[in-house]
């Protein structure tokens, strides 16, 4: 899903700015520079150009969501807390958005709970959402930490291991949507 979003963006950003050149050799888009915008994208250079010119063509990030198909259960605690106008409303967020995967790692009965206790959710889901979009690129300060919606900080590490944020691995990041960002993290962030 990611690579068909960055393939559109890509693709939008050509048409709609006419500063790229389509190189066919290798069937990259690449800047006035020549540096491959593709890489600029992977690397989190020029990011935050990108995100603007060309998020407006993607789904917001709750849609982006649903249409991966790895999300259901967090898309279905988003709706039973009433935030899904919220990550679907202007922003720019982003989004640690924890995969199925990620809340099947709870206890058993886990999800239930928190179900039925909506604003104990609530206070778990806002805390996987941050203001502003935070791309987690090469120019991102390692260590610097970022306020959630929560009102807690969580601490982003950036190492030769991969990327985590409060210890906890970002397997895929910067996942472009018309509202912000996701970061998928493998584990439920809960708030201290």
């Amino acid at each position: 899903m990611r690579a068909v979003q960055l393939l559109f963006v890509l693709f939008s950003n050509a048409i709609s700015f006419k500063f790229f050149s389509r190189r066919f050799s290798d069937s990259r888009l690449f800047g006035l520079g020549g540096e491959s915008i593709t890489s600029n994208a992977r690397s989190g250079r020029n990011v935050e150009g990108l995100n603007r010119a060309s998020s407006s063509f993607l789904p917001k990030i709750v849609d982006t969501a649903i249409s991966t198909g790895s999300f259901n259960t967090l898309v279905a605690a988003l709706s039973a807390s009433d935030l899904v106008s919220v990550l679907n409303g202007e922003g720019p967020f982003t989004v640690f958005a924890p995969n199925d995967a990620a809340f099947a790692k709870l206890p058993a009965g886990t999800v239930d709970s928190l179900l039925a206790d909506i604003p104990k959710l609530k206070s778990i889901l806002v805390h996987h959402v941050v203001s502003g979009r935070h791309s987690l690129g090469k120019n991102h300060a390692h260590g610097r930490p970022l306020k959630s919606l929560s009102g807690q900080t969580i601490g982003i590490t950036i190492n030769s291991e991969g990327k985590y944020v409060d210890n906890v691995q970002i397997v895929e990041g910067d996942i472009l949507c018309k509202n912000g960002l996701i970061h998928i993290v493998d584990t439920v962030l809960l708030p201290k």
